[in-house]
């Protein structure tokens, strides 16, 4: 192939890039995806998958060896295979990229399987092949970041990129960073008995979501033994002892390994986008609007590369409303505020719109609901009766502004609540809605109830 003739060109195979290519080709468009990798990107290989299938094997682990007697199983010995672990990870995520090779083919989405960069405001260049389409799509996603000083080398001091293939786990671990990554690597490894350290620069953990949330985390986080350390700067890093010691403002941290998750970067340099005209953030993030248009009218960007949320799941609507914008089939533009955030430490963490202080600060006079999970009858069941769901709703109206939770199964409970917030509803609505018994479900129940003081069983 020299040259093809498409409706829409996408570079990019990730999560934000292959549902915008399903959801194109349904349109009726012609597509073509560029790829250098592996179709599914970050997510799918060295992300999201792989990592939450480590943290379900340490979760079983870990309820088994320290509750197993309290549940009445007779689990006198109890241990762990990594290895094996390791190989139903790579089983996981195999079954799902195959999935999504399939989904490409169904679709009939021209995959191109090459390096790409901008030619022009209508051309993708890959591998010397030229991609011509009306338009294009920019899904380059994002990398690793590290700190001033601290070099990655796979083995001892490593990102989250490393960590996620890796086949055995060290005997302590330091963490740089206390956000969605650092705090589910935490976990992970605490769970299967490593001792960790976890360091960060501001004053709390998690600090995007609610500062009552950051608080329950804290707790837990000290209760099963996390040595947390807040308000750190860290200033370098060597390979020392056969392990890693790390200098802070408080002293030497030393550990077998050293984990730096202090965030992520936009894969947009080396891409032509400057010579298209397409405008970037000096931190190099695209800048697009509400339907993801960027600077040039045939270039739409998406995902990671975009800055916000660098979520799979906001990836792929962006995806979509990209998809639907070049066809001419407009829904709903996006709305960073309906972006469901989710992280799987221990607890959960889920949330959706303000947080208490951002809905204050935005002028809003608010009035919040929280229940206890501790009252809910399925958390007393599964044995994890730590945190809440915490709703914060305009005073005048009673529309949600925010939901946040902390606690068992979290990340499956926002839905609702983030559907609520989409259809503008209110906390009596979400309130009224008559939730199953004996379910988790019930706390986000309650928590409405709760916003006007009606909660039934707190």
């Amino acid at each position: 192939m020299s040259e093809s003739d498409f409706d829409v060109a996408i570079l990019g195979g990730g999560m934000g890039g292959y549902p915008a290519a399903i959801r194109a080709s349904q349109l009726g468009l012609k597509v073509a995806l560029v790829e250098g990798g592996k179709l599914g990107g970050t997510c799918l290989h060295i992300g999201c998958i792989p990592t939450k299938a480590l943290l379900e094997s340490s979760e079983l682990y870990h309820r088994v060896a320290t509750r197993g007697a309290e549940l009445g199983l007779k689990a006198e010995v109890v241990g762990y295979d990594y290895p094996r672990i390791a190989e139903r990870r790579d089983a996981v995520v195999s079954q799902l990229y195959k999935g999504v090779q399939y989904l490409m083919k169904k679709n009939k989405v021209e995959v191109v399987q090459a390096k790409g960069r901008l030619r022009d405001r209508n051309t993708i260049e890959a591998d010397g092949k030229l991609v011509k389409a009306k338009n294009l799509i920019v899904a380059t996603g994002s990398i690793v970041k590290t700190l001033p000083g601290i070099a990655f080398d796979g083995e001892y001091i490593v990102s989250s990129d490393n960590a996620v293939v890796a086949k055995a786990v060290p005997e302590s671990i330091c963490i740089i960073g206390a956000g969605a990554v650092g705090v589910e690597f935490a976990t992970l490894y605490n769970q299967l008995g490593v001792k960790v350290t976890l360091l960060e620069a501001l004053d709390r953990l998690v600090p995007l979501e609610d500062e009552e949330v950051s608080k329950e985390l804290l707790g837990a986080f000290k209760k099963a033994g996390i040595d947390c350390r807040l308000g750190v700067k860290v200033s370098g890093a060597k390979k020392s002892r056969d392990g890693v010691s790390v200098e802070t403002d408080q002293g030497e941290v030393w550990a077998k390994q050293l984990l730096v998750a202090v965030g992520r970067a936009a894969v947009s340099r080396d891409l032509g986008l400057e010579q298209v005209g397409v405008q970037t953030h000096p931190n190099g993030f695209i800048k697009v609007d509400e339907w993801m248009r960027t600077s040039v009218d045939s270039v739409h960007a998406i995902g990671d590369v975009v800055g916000g949320f660098l979520l799979a799941h906001a990836a792929s609507h962006e995806g979509i409303v990209a998809a639907e914008d070049i066809a001419g089939q407009r829904l709903a533009p996006m709305d960073q505020d309906l972006i469901t955030r989710c992280t799987y430490s221990h607890p959960q963490i889920a949330s959706v719109g303000m947080t208490e202080k951002q809905a204050r600060e935005k002028g809003h006079e608010v009035k919040t609901g929280k229940f206890p999970f501790s009252a809910i009858g399925r958390a007393q069941i599964h044995g994890e009766t730590g945190g809440f769901v915490k709703i914060v709703a305009d005073a005048k109206t009673g529309q949600l502004l925010g939901t946040h939770i902390v606690g068992d199964s979290a990340t499956e409970l926002i839905a609702e609540p983030a559907l609520t917030q989409l259809f503008q509803g209110d906390a009596w609505e979400l309130g009224r809605n008559i939730h199953p018994h004996p379910t988790l479900s019930e706390a986000v129940m309650e928590a409405a109830m709760a916003v006007d003081g009606h909660a039934i069983h707190f």
